[in-house]
């Protein structure tokens, strides 16, 4: 900053300090003015910006400053002499003002910010130094050029004081124009040394910096040599490692095992049981031929190749998924079969329309009706039932497949977890309702012949609204469930609680899973666009080994730093002991890694009056493996209700399935074909239909129930008729209601699982038969 020191009169005051006049050249572009040296500490009088400001001079002892506005400093000076010293001074300042301010608009790209890397942070160090240099050098060039202006405009006025003097006569006036040559020549000396000072500051802060700046080039060539070297290096590794791992990928598992024995290496023989992790684990960077692997530090192990399990991760290979290569070798394993698909699926729908939904359009119809007899638009739905979504968990069927083949009941663990978390990969867009199944309606999923697996789901009850669902596979497993959904509507959002467990069992372990789904949230019900969340936690069971995985869908915040959508889980033995570690997203993918060791963080520990102390368990694992991927969405999938590729063909039709299909379901097909007004008229249709059908079948079971009571529970039923896409009270399997009904469903009867306990609808049997035989008379007429 460059300071001026006036007296009241305006009078420039001498500093004690002149003999440098760059003690008055700013540093950041700007000119202060203070009455005494006691006000510099806290009082300023005034302050312009040298870059635009304007110097001139009125006479022999005064010149003014002034910005071009309502700035302007009236300055006097003790002699013409001192008045040019202050001139020359600001001249030279106000050139470094303009440098400054155009330096500043661009100083962003002369070195890296402060926010890059750590790894080039010494890189970035280095060029800031070397461009502070640069600018001070190119700063003092400046003055140079700034000097040799004024130089040759003092050298001009001295030039014509001379000629003017040589022109008079000796008289009166030769006094006062000696006078005036001598103040010339004074004013011509002050700059010339000024130029001399700038020569000498520049020679002296190149000759410091010469060294320097040697030993930095040298030091960077240095550096190149070596990073050439290790680029070098990494080439030749990853070359070494492609040809490795096209002759792992083709290496048999017989000669695997010959291949890793005359290494000298002792695997452990036989299956991968836990009990011994001990004898089969080995130093990784021991033996490495066969398999890549990549440890990450020397303490890391990982298991024998000789192993042949469907888990290949445990063997060193990058999987992303089960190593089928090793399933094919596997004695135990069934052989591969030829997919041979019944029939090329389609892979598009009609374009949902572009309906605006007028909600006085609803209301409008609802004056003078009752409540339950409203009847919601399909304009929420999503051309496909409950039913249909239920059969659409089998997106990634081939989870259960990879579990069914593998040898270790932990393995399988973390193929079923990663089963229940794909179910919900689907969600994520699908904003639409399902249509609610009406009473006795069906689904069947065939896919025998490209999956290996039968589907079959029915509306065993409408209060609650229940489905049952059966899937048998013929690669050794089978999932059975029964859900019912109970929401609540909270003001801003609507929760969907999904009640009933699901159970999975294999036919080679007799491992029997089972697990509950989490709470669904539908957020911007009243205003805004509609977002779907996954929240809560699964604990998937083996009641077979005590074998436990518990799963925590995190729900979203806004304030959190996680990643959306995260799940995390860990799986444990029945001793409690962690095994796996696994992560990722309901809607992408998800990893597992192997626990090597796990330790209790935080202070404290055991139990203190009744409750565990908080603490964190760290787990120290592998490099993490991928379980499962989301496949992407068909193309166009935003104009399809975002539906995935197994939802496009759900609602397909076929020849051979029951009338009760959700496929013959003709509001249903009018919604996909958008023909919207007519599908809302027909499902309208529909529910009075089943309300006449429930109210008759009511009237049925209270005149077998109690003949006398007939009248009254026939007016109690047409009170408590059907009502229709409201919301459902809670309820637990059995699914008791305050109904009289005789109801059964068709395929499913109610048992008690032989391993849980539990009440649940469980298919009996008959379906396929008579869909072979091709006789359905036992189905109602329902549509």
């Amino acid at each position: 900053m460059c300071v001026l020191l006036l007296d009241h009169t305006g009078e420039i005051a001498k500093r004690q300090d002149q003999s440098s006049l760059s003690s008055l050249w700013p540093f950041n572009g700007l000119l202060s003015y203070y009455r005494t040296q006691a006000e510099m500490g806290h009082t300023c009088r005034g302050t312009i910006n040298l870059a635009t400001a304007n110097i001139a001079v009125e006479d022999s002892c005064n010149f003014v400053i002034s910005n071009g506005g309502a700035q302007t400093y009236h300055l006097k000076a003790s002699s013409e002499v001192e008045r040019q010293r202050w001139i020359t001074a600001l001249e030279l300042a106000k050139a470094k003002a303009v440098r400054m301010q155009a330096e500043s608009d661009d100083s962003g790209d002369d070195c890296p910010s402060s926010s890059s890397p750590p790894s080039a942070q010494g890189g970035g160090a280095r060029c800031s130094e070397v461009q502070s240099t640069l600018r001070t050098l190119g700063s003092k060039v400046e003055d140079l050029s700034t000097c040799n202006d004024l130089i040759a405009k003092h050298g001009s006025a001295l030039q014509r004081s001379l000629s003017e003097l040589e022109g008079l006569r000796l008289g009166g006036e030769t006094g006062d124009k000696i006078r005036q040559v001598t103040e010339r020549a004074t004013l011509f000396r002050i700059t010339s040394n000024a130029m001399i000072n700038a020569c000498r500051d520049f020679l002296a802060l190149a000759q410091t910096h010469s060294k320097r700046w040697q030993k930095a080039l040298q030091s960077e060539r240095e550096q190149r040599v070596r990073l050439e070297e290790t680029l070098e290096q990494l080439a030749k590794q990853h070359n070494n490692l492609e040809r490795a791992f096209r002759g792992a990928t083709v290496l048999p598992a017989s000669q695997a095992n010959s291949a890793t024995d005359r290494k000298g290496s002792a695997p452990g023989k036989g299956d991968m049981s836990d009990e011994d992790e001990e004898n089969e684990f080995f130093d990784a960077m021991e033996d490495a031929p066969e398999f890549i692997t990549v440890p990450a530090d020397p303490k890391y192990h990982r298991r024998s190749g000789s192993n042949v399990s469907g888990f290949s991760s445990e063997i060193g290979m990058d999987d992303q998924s089960l190593d089928e290569q090793s399933l094919v070798f596997n004695a135990e394993s069934p052989q591969p079969q030829e997919v041979e698909p019944v029939k090329k699926r389609r892979s598009r729908i009609p374009d949902k329309p572009n309906y605006s939904l007028n909600l006085w359009s609803i209301m409008k119809n609802c004056i003078g009706k009752e409540l339950s007899k409203i009847p919601m638009p399909v304009n929420f739905n999503e051309p496909i039932s409950m039913l249909q979504r239920l059969s659409e968990d089998l997106e990634y069927c081939e989870l259960l497949d990879k579990a069914a083949k593998c040898q270790s009941s932990l393995e399988q663990l973390c193929y079923v977890a990663a089963f229940t978390v794909s179910s919900y990969s689907t969600t994520v867009h699908r904003t639409g309702k399902p249509f609610n199944p009406l009473l006795g309606e069906t689904y069947e999923l065939d896919r025998l012949r490209e999956s290996g697996y039968r589907s079959l789901c029915e509306q065993v009850s409408h209060h609650p609204p229940a489905a049952a669902h059966h899937v048998i596979s013929e690669r050794g497993w089978t999932l059975r469930q029964e859900i019912a959904l109970a929401s609540k509507f909270r003001g801003k959002y609507l929760s969907i609680m999904p009640l009933g467990s699901i159970h999975c069992l294999f036919e080679k372990s007799n491992n029997h899973y089972s697990w509950k789904k989490v709470t669904t949230t539908v957020h911007n019900i009243i205003v805004g666009k509609l977002w779907i969340d996954q929240s809560g936690e699964i604990d998937v069971v083996n009641h077979q080994t005590g074998d436990h995985c518990h799963l925590k869908f995190a729900p979203y915040s806004y304030f959190s730093r996680d990643v959306a959508r995260k799940v995390t889980g860990v799986v444990t033995d029945k001793e409690g002991k962690a095994h796996y570690v696994l992560s990722g997203t309901w809607d992408e993918k998800m990893e597992f890694s192997r626990v090597m060791q796990s330790s209790k963080g935080g202070m404290g520990g055991g139990v203190e009056n009744g409750m565990e102390s908080k603490q964190k368990t760290v787990y120290q694992t592998l490099r993490a493996r991928e379980l499962w991927k989301k496949n992407p969405l068909p193309e166009g999938a935003e104009t399809m209700y975002y539906f995935s590729s197994l939802a496009l063909t759900l609602n397909e039709a076929e020849e051979g399935v029951a009338p009760t299909d959700s496929r013959m379901r003709p509001d249903q097909r009018l919604m996909e074909a958008g023909r919207w007004e007519e599908a809302n008229a027909e499902k309208q249709r529909l529910e009075e239909k089943q309300r006449s059908v429930r109210r008759e079948r009511e009237r049925e079971a209270a005149r077998t129930a109690n003949p006398a009571e007939e009248d009254l529970n026939e007016d109690s039923a047409t009170d408590s008729s059907l009502k229709t896409e409201t919301l459902q009270t809670p309820l637990s399997p059995p699914y008791k209601s305050t109904h009289q009904d005789n109801y059964k469903a068709l395929w499913f009867e109610r048992n008690e699982d032989p391993v849980t306990g539990e009440s649940m609808h469980i298919y009996k049997g008959g379906y396929w038969e008579t869909k072979d035989q091709g006789n359905w008379d036992v189905c109602p007429s329902i549509f």
